[in-house]
């Protein structure tokens, strides 16, 4: 079966180092550097090219995560300037465009690519040589130094974005600053650039109220690309009924997050940072399957009466990588176990079909330009 990653920081491997051409055990086993980027974690890494064309992952909403320093953010160190913010954004798109034009991707600018790319998903004998599918998306908006210029983003094929992520970014509040912060003093003009561009807005990363003013804002496309469920797990980083039910009241998909802090019910997360939480502290790794991915789904289903507003948003390797997921996941590939677990739980081809992938397919057709 087929599936959209609804959520998929590739870029961080600019970070970390990660030649992610490779072959998943190629990525895991790369000499670790003593100078420059080490990367000592690349043992965990969930997601290759390859490794997401052998698991069927015909697309992902991939991001530019640029979290601009502030003192008092819940993950300070980044970069210390405007100019440097926005050229490390540039960056990250750059890796885009040049897997792009290599053949390992193609960028999916509107609903035809869309339509083009599934088609010839859906029709392949083999996933091989194919290349993937990427939504180019902003996970924070720290790299748009002012309103108007979301406009040169556009051009360069950016469609989503979420105005936080980690602390207060440039146009609101993000994770780790609490419930009640709203939107800077620029959000609304950024929202109304996004609205007259037919931008998608994903309210991921965004903090409740920061939410519900730009949802009284914008009146664009709406997506959730990796948010679970307030009601099942507590804490700020999971999405109130309320909020939920605004989302899917305008056509949004919300996409379920593998990041196991979003998923234990055993210990509400401290997201500002300050406690210094540790995994490994608070609960067990077998205590967190793919099991309660299905209930964060299955949830979002009932709120919407239907199964056309839930899929994956995996955050993938973004929350830690292996390490931080589900027990039963060691790479990206292990997502279509839970088409397994829907069909254990009485689920029908085409639901489990819309929660894997059509449900992301056919959103960005109908919001994508023509």
């Amino acid at each position: 079966m087929l599936i959209i990653d609804g959520d998929y920081p590739m870029a961080l491997a600019m970070v970390r180092n990660r030649d992610l051409t490779l072959p998943i055990d190629k990525v895991r086993t790369a000499p670790v550097f003593t100078g420059h980027n080490p990367d000592v974690d690349a043992v965990e890494t969930m997601a290759s090219l390859p490794e997401m064309r052998r698991g069927g992952v015909a697309a992902a909403l991939v991001k530019v995560v640029v979290d601009q320093h502030r003192d008092d953010a819940p993950m300070p160190g980044g970069p210390r300037s405007d100019e440097l913010s926005y050229a490390k954004g540039q960056g990250q798109m750059a890796y885009y465009r040049i897997l792009e034009t290599k053949g390992e991707a193609r960028i999916l600018r509107t609903s035809s690519d869309v339509k083009e790319h599934m088609t010839q998903w859906e029709n392949a004998d083999s996933y091989d040589d194919l290349p993937v599918g990427f939504f180019l998306g902003m996970e924070g908006s720290d790299p748009i130094l002012w309103p108007k210029q979301v406009g040169e983003w556009y051009d360069d094929g950016l469609r989503v974005i979420s105005l936080g992520h980690y602390g207060p970014a440039r146009y609101g509040h993000g994770t780790g600053t609490g419930l009640d912060g709203g939107l800077f003093e620029d959000g609304p003009e950024l929202l109304r650039e996004m609205d007259a561009l037919g931008m998608i807005l994903d309210v991921t990363h965004t903090s409740d109220e920061t939410v519900r003013q730009a949802l009284d804002i914008f009146k664009g496309p709406v997506l959730a690309s990796h948010q679970n469920c307030r009601a099942i797990v507590p804490g700020e980083r999971q999405m109130s009924d309320d909020l939920l039910k605004r989302s899917i009241e305008r056509g949004a998909v919300i996409g379920a997050s593998m990041d196991t802090w979003m998923l234990t019910r055993n210990v509400e997360k401290d997201w500002s940072g300050k406690r210094g939480d540790r995994r490994e502290d608070l609960f067990k790794p077998e205590d967190v399957t793919l099991e309660d991915v299905v209930d964060h789904i299955e949830y979002v289903c009932e709120l919407a009466g239907d199964t056309l507003h839930s899929s994956i948003g995996g955050d993938t390797d973004g929350q830690g990588g292996a390490i931080g997921a589900p027990y039963d996941v060691d790479t990206v590939a292990d997502y279509q176990k839970i088409a397994t677990i829907l069909g254990e739980r009485g689920w029908g081809t085409n639901d489990i079909e819309n929660i894997m992938w059509r449900n992301w397919q056919r959103y960005f057709e109908e919001n994508l330009p023509n």
